[in-house]
């Protein structure tokens, strides 16, 4: 049996309790595994306990917030972040492996592979969809948006072989739903921040995506699950503009 990595697997949860089994599994080389969940009313909880994980129970801050509270708690200065319903290749945990052995970097990037309609997306935004998820906290850190968090980092950023698997098992009118409240928050966010509508960002956002990710990138080659994958995300860059729109309609006195 291998040798446990000296780093702390990171996961955020609630409701996992049908996809955190496995994705603890596929981390089983991490010498210490912690679980943040904010009020699973699932099994969730158990299941982390049983595969050994260390649980605190922390109320909702927004995913980057959420995120770096979970790392703090981590007894180890690298941390290797997932999601629950992300797997660990056995390719990437040789390279992970590697990369423990002798850090060269302080933080790597490994290319994230989504399912989506039942296929594996090979191109256009599902692959390599590039993802830091291995840093020293001392080096980086999560940045703080509530939706569509990263990674910042003081420093140079490796890339690791091997491919890290988000096996999504939800329906399509999850997926829409999800999408949905994300649009929310992004447009809440950049309204927070001052940013201020446009019709031209509104019309060209979603073109440009559609030209970069289906055409450029060859989300084509990837069928229907392909094409539906990116029409999704351009909805969504449409979606944002609008719902920033109708912020700022909502403050105009009447």
């Amino acid at each position: 049996m291998s040798e446990p990595l000296p780093l702390t697997l990171v996961v955020i949860t609630r409701d996992a309790g049908a996809q955190l089994q496995d994705c603890l599994a596929s981390a089983a080389f991490a010498a210490e595994m912690i679980v943040v969940d904010s009020g699973s009313r699932d099994d969730t909880v158990e299941i982390a306990r049983r595969m050994g994980a260390r649980v605190q129970t922390h109320e909702w801050l927004g995913f980057g917030p959420q995120k770096n509270f979970a790392v703090a708690q981590a007894a180890h200065d690298w941390v290797f972040c997932l999601d629950a319903d992300e797997r660990v290749s056995s390719e990437l945990e040789v390279s992970l492996r590697a990369a423990m052995a002798t850090p060269r970097h302080v933080a790597y990037a490994m290319a994230r592979r989504n399912r989506f309609l039942g296929r594996w997306l090979a191109h256009g935004e599902g692959y390599p969809d590039w993802s830091i998820r291995l840093f020293d906290r001392r080096r980086a850190r999560w940045s703080d948006d509530a939706v569509h968090e990263h990674v910042v980092v003081d420093g140079i950023v490796g890339r690791l072989e091997g491919d890290l698997l988000h096996a999504s098992g939800e329906s399509l009118d999850a997926y829409l739903d999800k999408q949905n409240r994300y649009t929310t928050l992004q447009a809440e966010a950049m309204h927070a921040r001052g940013e201020r509508f446009s019709f031209v960002r509104l019309l060209i956002s979603p073109l440009a995506r559609f030209a970069r990710f289906y055409l450029l990138r060859g989300g084509f080659l990837d069928g229907t699950a392909g094409l539906v994958h990116i029409a999704i995300g351009c909805f969504n860059s449409f979606c944002k503009y609008a719902k920033l729109r109708a912020l700022e309609q909502a403050e105009r006195p009447r």
